[in-house]
C-alpha cells in the first residue's frame, strides 16, 4: 500500500474555562489567579506558577463578579486575604470594561 502524504498536525490548543462566565477559551485567552504553597493569592502571568489556579477573562467586568462573590474563594479553595483582594482589584482596574467582539467566542 501506498503512504499518502498528509500535511502537518495542527497544533493542538489546551481549553480552559472562566470561572465567572464559564466562556471556554484557549488557555493564552485567559488570565490565571493562583493559590500559591504559601497560602497567597496573586495573578500568575506566566501560568506556571506552582498551586492551585483558576481562570478568568480578560474582561473586568469577569474580575469583579469574582472578587464580589465567592467563586473564587471557591475554585481555588480558600478564602483570599484582603490584601491579595486588593492587589487582585488593583490588576483588575487595568483590564478592559469587556472583551472585543472580536476575541469572543
Amino acid at each position: 500500500m501506498a503512504q499518502v502524504a498528509k500535511g502537518p498536525r495542527p497544533k493542538h490548543v489546551p481549553l480552559r474555562t472562566c470561572i465567572t462566565c464559564r466562556q471556554e477559551r484557549g488557555k493564552r485567552e485567559l488570565i490565571r489567579v493562583v493559590r500559591t504553597p504559601s497560602g497567597t493569592v496573586q495573578v500568575d502571568p506566566t501560568g506556571k506558577l506552582a498551586g492551585r489556579g483558576a481562570y478568568l477573562c480578560r474582561a473586568r467586568t469577569c474580575w469583579e463578579q469574582a472578587l464580589g462573590g465567592q467563586r473564587l474563594n471557591a475554585a481555588l479553595k480558600t478564602t483570599v486575604s484582603a490584601n491579595d483582594q486588593a492587589a487582585l482589584r488593583a490588576f483588575a482596574a487595568t483590564l478592559p470594561e469587556t472583551l472585543s467582539t472580536e476575541t469572543k467566542n
